[in-house]
């Protein structure tokens, strides 16, 4: 082989990362997204702290599901609390990011997906759950 080009070519050294990892720009997608269900968790339980302070919340890249499974593909799921287990809310980050056209349906899809599943948990209608529910307005 005659000659291996590099790409250090002109004696200055190999290229270093263009931003500190602590920058948002280096922040991988799915990190991205549990920033965005977490804030959002964090909003619904200011006006729901104490009715949601038994459950936890999560996220998953994508659901279980059969490989006969024949539905849409769930965005997210309660999982029922047992003996030391506390009732679980999930959200599924890779149909989410798929169904959504932008960052700013990302974020309304997951507010209304949480929403909604405390909405169920609690027995409560999703408007009464946040007035914003389902609203093209972030």
């Amino acid at each position: 082989m005659a000659g291996v080009r590099r790409r250090d070519r002109h004696g200055r050294g190999l290229r270093g990362p263009l931003t500190p990892p602590q920058a948002p720009v280096s922040r991988t997608r799915a990190e991205k997204f549990d920033d965005l269900v977490h804030d959002e968790v964090r909003r619904l339980g200011a006006r729901w702290g104490r009715e949601l302070s038994g459950v936890e919340f999560g996220v998953e890249e994508v659901p279980d599901v059969e490989p006969w499974f024949d539905g849409p593909v769930p965005l997210g799921r309660t999982v029922p609390g047992e003996a030391a287990r506390p009732v679980r809310i999930v959200v599924f980050r890779r149909p989410v990011e798929a169904r959504a056209s932008g960052e700013q349906e990302l974020g309304r899809l997951v507010r209304d997906l949480l929403v909604e599943e405390v909405a169920d948990l609690l027995g409560l209608s999703p408007e009464s759950v946040d007035p914003s529910y389902d609203s093209p307005d972030d």
